[in-house]
C-alpha cells in the first residue's frame, strides 16, 4: 500500500477542486426548493448552523484521514487502523464510500443530463410565448420521453469519464481552474440581472429575516442533512483528495474558505431564483420543478429571457459537471490502486454508472408505475438512498474513525492546526457531531 505519488500543483488547486467536488445540485437544484418549502430564512438559519457542527468538523474528518494516510480511501483507512493495532476492516469502510458515490453518480447524471436539454431549448427560444401549461407539460412530456433522457444521460456521463480519466494534473485541475471561476461570475452576472428585478427586494427579505414560527420539525431534519449532502461529505471522496493535498496547506483554513464558497453559491442562486419567482408572483414552495419548470416560466416573457435563461442552465451544467467529475475521481483512484489504467478504470465506471442510472432515467416513462418500498418511484429510491441514508452513515463512520482510531499525533499533524485547535475539534465531533449523525438517521427513518 505505498502513498499515492500525484498531489494537486497548488494550494488554490486544492481548494478549488473540493469547491467543484462540493458545490453542484445541492447548492443549485436542492437549495432553492427545499428553502422554499421550508420557511426561507428560517431554514438557511438553521442550514449555516448545521453546516458549523456537523458538515464542517465531519469535513475536516475525512480530509484529515486521506492526508494521513496518503493512499486511496481503503488503503488509507486500513494503514491507519493498523497503525494503531485496530482492524484492517475498517477499510470497507472506504468500499462503502465508493458505493454511495456509485449510487449518487447515478442518479445524479440523469438529473444534470437534463440540463444539457434545458439549456438547448432556452438559447433556441423554445420556452418564448409559452404559456405556463405548457411550459408546465413539456417537462413532463420530456421526461416521459426515454430516448431523449436517455441520450443526454449518455453525453453528461461521457464528458465526465473523458476528464476523469485524464487524471489530476492534466484532466481534474485543469477544468476545476477553468470552470469554478467561470461558475461564479455567471451567478454574480444573474444576481446582477435580479437586481432589476421587482422581486429583488422582496427575495432578500425572504431570505434574510427568519420567520421561526414557519420551522417544523421536517425542516429541521432537511436542514441537517442537507448541510451534510452540499459539502459531499460521508462518501470518500475528500478522503481521496486530502491524500493529495499540499504538505504546506493549512486544512482548517482550506475547509472554511471551501465552506464560505460553498455556501456562496447556494446564497446566489437562492437570490438569482426567488427574485425571479417573485417579481413574477409565482410561489417560492413549488419543490424539485422549482428550477425547471417555475424558472422557465418567469423567464418566457422577460426582455432578454431566453438569453438569461440560457445562462442560468449553462451555470447549472458547470456546477454539476466539476462536482460529477469529482465524485468519480476516488471510483477511478480505487480501480488504479487494483493495477488499472485510469482510462480503463474511467470506462469501467462509467459504463456502470449508465447502467445504475437507468432506473432514474426510465422511472417517468416506461419505468414509472414500478413501486418499491414506501410507494417510492425508481427515482425516489435512487435518490433517497444515497442521500439520506448512506451519505449520514458513512459520515459517523468516518467522524467515529477519525477521534477513536486514528493515532492523536498523526491526526494532529494532519490536521495541521496546532494542538489547541485539534483538541477542540476532535470534543465538537464527538460531542456534537456524532450526536447529530445519529438524530439526522434516527429522524429519517421515524418521518418515513
Amino acid at each position: 500500500m505505498s502513498e499515492v505519488v500525484e498531489r494537486w500543483g497548488s494550494r488554490r488547486a486544492f481548494i478549488i477542486a473540493v469547491t467543484g467536488a462540493a458545490v453542484g445540485l445541492g447548492n443549485i437544484w436542492r437549495f432553492p426548493w427545499m428553502t422554499g418549502e421550508n420557511g426561507g430564512a428560517a431554514f438557511l438559519l438553521l442550514y449555516v448552523v448545521f453546516l458549523a457542527l456537523l458538515g464542517l468538523p465531519v469535513m475536516v474528518a475525512e480530509i484529515m484521514i486521506g492526508r494521513a494516510g496518503r493512499r486511496t480511501p481503503m488503503q488509507a483507512l486500513t494503514f491507519l487502523a493498523r497503525d494503531v493495532g485496530k482492524s484492517r476492516h475498517w477499510g470497507l469502510l472506504g468500499l462503502f464510500g465508493g458505493i454511495t458515490l456509485f449510487f449518487i453518480l447515478s442518479f445524479y447524471s440523469v438529473v444534470s443530463g437534463w440540463s444539457i436539454e434545458y439549456l438547448v431549448e432556452a438559447f433556441t427560444g423554445g420556452f418564448a410565448s409559452r404559456s405556463p401549461q405548457e411550459i408546465g407539460s413539456a417537462f413532463d412530456n420530456f421526461l416521459a420521453s426515454p430516448g431523449l433522457v436517455l441520450l443526454n444521460h449518455s453525453i453528461f456521463l461521457f464528458l465526465t469519464m473523458a476528464v476523469v480519466a485524464s487524471g489530476v494534473g492534466s484532466g481534474l485541475e485543469r477544468l476545476n481552474n477553468l470552470l469554478m471561476p467561470l461558475l461564479y461570475l455567471l451567478l454574480i452576472l444573474l444576481v446582477g440581472y435580479a437586481f432589476t428585478t421587482s422581486g429583488f427586494t422582496t427575495a432578500l427579505s425572504w431570505l434574510f429575516k427568519p420567520n421561526m414560527s414557519a420551522l417544523t420539525l421536517t425542516a429541521i431534519f432537511n436542514a441537517m442533512g442537507h448541510a451534510f449532502f452540499t459539502l459531499a461529505v460521508g462518501a470518500g471522496a475528500l478522503m481521496a483528495y486530502g491524500a493529495y493535498m499540499p504538505d504546506d496547506q493549512s486544512l482548517p483554513r482550506a475547509v472554511i474558505t471551501v465552506a464560505v464558497l460553498d455556501v456562496a453559491v447556494a446564497l446566489l442562486a437562492g437570490i438569482a431564483i426567488f427574485s425571479i419567482v417573485f417579481s413574477q408572483g409565482m410561489d417560492p414552495a413549488s419543490g424539485p420543478g422549482l428550477m425547471f419548470v417555475t424558472l422557465p416560466i418567469a423567464f418566457a416573457d422577460l426582455p432578454g429571457g431566453a438569453l438569461w435563461l440560457g445562462c442560468f442552465f449553462v451555470l447549472l451544467l458547470l456546477a454539476t459537471w466539476t462536482s460529477s467529475i469529482n465524485l468519480a475521481e476516488p471510483m477511478v483512484a480505487m480501480l488504479g490502486s487494483a493495477g488499472l489504467t485510469r482510462p480503463l478504470g474511467a470506462l469501467i465506471i462509467g459504463v456502470g454508472v449508465w447502467l445504475m442510472g437507468l432506473p432514474s432515467a426510465l422511472s417517468f416513462s416506461i419505468w414509472s408505475d414500478v413501486r418499491l418500498f414506501n410507494d417510492m418511484t425508481l427515482f425516489d429510491l435512487a435518490t433517497t438512498l444515497p442521500i439520506d441514508i448512506m451519505l449520514p452513515i458513512g459520515g459517523l463512520l468516518i467522524a467515529v474513525f477519525s477521534v477513536w482510531v486514528v493515532a492523536p499525533p498523526r491526526a494532529m499533524e494532519a490536521i495541521g492546526a496546532g494542538e489547541r485547535f485539534y483538541r477542540v475539534w476532535r470534543a465538537v465531533v464527538r460531542w456534537i457531531s456524532i450526536p447529530l449523525l445519529i438524530l439526522v438517521l434516527l429522524g429519517f427513518f421515524l418521518m418515513k
